[in-house]
């Protein structure tokens, strides 16, 4: 059987790795698209490496993009990352972790790609419901940038493309995320999703993304392998 190409967006985190092991499930081939963005948990790329080997896809490019020359983000700025003892602590406002137009940019060059491969299909782990409340992970960006995208190639224009981006994941609580991706036999231990590692590239704790994340496997009843021995 021929499989679809489709660009898959791959930070090396928990949720996208679980969307590339659904795409693959879908029967999709995955072209994975990372993005080395002046982010302070750079790391990430490692394990983005990591885990493509592990899963398979037909192509994998890292695209450097220096986010640091706008700043306005702790994750790209000298802003410090917050830290918290507990999820229940984290403050309901768009938090300063928050990248201005991260998933707007990541999907453009997605978009560019997709054009290129003769996709119409492109594949982003954004959440809505256990996540740090970034604007650009929500339906009605997503909706938006899709309409915007059928009008933005000439692919589109020309009626060769109709773009479909997939959020498998943007109803779903971390837990549900976690047992999806163990069912699929996704190794969450290849994965990192720290905002604030350690020199030595261990995850925090205690940041916002850490918090969620280990929230997640508590509730699904595993334990986080980021947070063994910690």
């Amino acid at each position: 059987m021929i499989r679809k190409p489709a660009v898959v967006l791959v930070s090396g985190g928990l949720d996208s790795t679980t969307t590339l092991a659904i795409a693959l499930s879908e029967g999709y081939a995955p072209y994975a698209l990372s993005f080395n963005y002046g982010q302070r948990h750079v790391i990430e790329l490692d394990s983005a490496r990591k885990v493509v080997e592990s899963l398979g896809v037909v192509q994998h490019v890292v695209v450097d993009i220096d986010l640091r020359l706008f700043g306005g983000s702790a994750l790209t700025s000298s802003i410090e990352v917050p830290h918290h003892a507990e999820v229940s602590e984290l403050e309901p406002t768009i938090p300063v972790t928050y990248v201005p137009a991260r998933n707007t940019v990541f999907l453009s060059l997605a978009l560019a790609w997709s054009e290129t491969l003769n996709a119409s299909d492109i594949f982003i782990g954004v959440n809505a419901l256990d996540y740090s409340g970034y604007p650009d992970c929500r339906p009605g960006f997503i909706g938006a940038f899709e309409r915007m995208a059928n009008l933005a190639t000439k692919a589109g224009v020309e009626g060769r493309q109709k773009l479909h981006i997939h959020t498998p994941l943007i109803e779903l609580t971390k837990a549900q995320i976690i047992l999806r991706g163990m069912s699929l036999g996704v190794d969450y231990q290849l994965t990192h999703s720290c905002y604030d590692p350690t020199p030595l590239g261990r995850a925090c704790g205690t940041c916002d993304s850490c918090l969620l994340r280990h929230k997640g496997f508590v509730e699904a009843g595993l334990k986080d392998p980021a947070l063994e021995g910690y």
